[in-house]
């Protein structure tokens, strides 16, 4: 179990320790992974939130599944406040090795910490009580592995460019909220509603095939994200539609995994014309999970 550490608490028991922002997990972030496993001690990593241009590759509560499924033991959060981005390198570290008691640190060759960026591996290889491994940095294709490149992939509903380069796939995770209840009554097809995160990176506007995780299984989905032009609902939201699904998912957790870009984002002449687009997305996406 993870276990999520904010404000002061401390983690007592020797670990090694990741450092870095670390809003997901990369294949770039694979070997400092496998290098810290290796030291046989309970493996923890620095988080930050905020601060990042392109919005987040997760929100903290999807970090939470990341770290887990990655086999993490505990993740030290931070808010990129003012007070954070102020506070000088040599500070950082000194209250960092307080709480945590790290008997093995790694990162990346271009890790920087503190006011204006000013820390550097070396000044932590310098003030660390213990050993500091700084491992170089992937490369997929000539071209760094870095959180901006996966974004920009999101960004352009390049969906298998993005998750080629996470250590798993994007995905957004929400509370179902009521919806406008046309999904069903009037289109026949039910749909889950979410909130789509303001400070998370997001894909491309338009309709995926994907799936969807939630307390009663995985389904196939498709999965819009954006506005609903036929309806004249310009508020961007997430609505899917499960394939094979049946219930009521209203206040529960769900986690959707959009893989294949299907179609822009469309105003249709008639609520008719949408469910024959429907039709089709849904018979897609049943061929593509046969």
């Amino acid at each position: 179990m993870l276990t999520v550490l904010t404000g002061k608490e401390t983690f007592p028991e020797p670990c090694a320790l990741l450092l870095g922002g670390f809003d997901g997990l990369h294949r770039g972030h694979a070997a400092l992974l496998a290098a810290a496993k290796a030291t046989g001690l309970p493996v923890g990593l620095t988080s930050i939130a905020g601060g990042k241009p392109g919005g987040e590759l997760f929100t903290l509560p999807e970090r939470r599944v990341v770290f887990a499924r990655a086999g993490i033991g505990f993740v030290l959060e931070y808010h990129f406040s003012e007070a954070f981005r102020e506070t000088p390198p040599e500070q950082f570290l000194a209250e960092l090795f307080a709480r945590v008691n790290a008997r093995a640190v790694f990162c990346g060759e271009d890790f920087r910490f503190g006011r204006g960026a000013a820390g550097t591996p070396e000044l932590l290889q310098s003030l660390a009580p213990c050993p500091v491994h700084v491992l170089p940095l992937e490369e997929s294709g000539g071209e760094k592995i870095a959180t901006s490149r996966i974004k920009r992939s999101i960004l352009n509903a390049d969906m298998a460019g993005a998750d080629a380069l996470l250590m798993q796939p994007y995905f957004v995770q929400g509370e179902v909220e009521h919806g406008r209840h046309v999904g069903g009554p009037v289109l026949g097809f039910p749909t889950v509603n979410l909130t789509l995160p303001p400070e998370k990176a997001h894909p491309g506007e338009g309709v995926y095939g994907g799936s969807a995780e939630t307390p009663a299984g995985t389904f196939p989905a498709v999965i819009n994200f954006g506005a609903r032009p036929t309806f004249g609902v310009p508020e961007k939201k997430v609505e899917a539609y499960l394939d094979g699904f049946s219930g009521d998912l209203y206040g529960k957790t769900v986690r959707v995994v959009p893989t294949r870009f299907y179609r822009p984002t469309q105003a249709f002449a008639s609520a008719e014309e949408l469910k024959a687009q429907l039709k089709k997305d849904i018979a897609r996406l049943r061929m593509s999970t046969e």
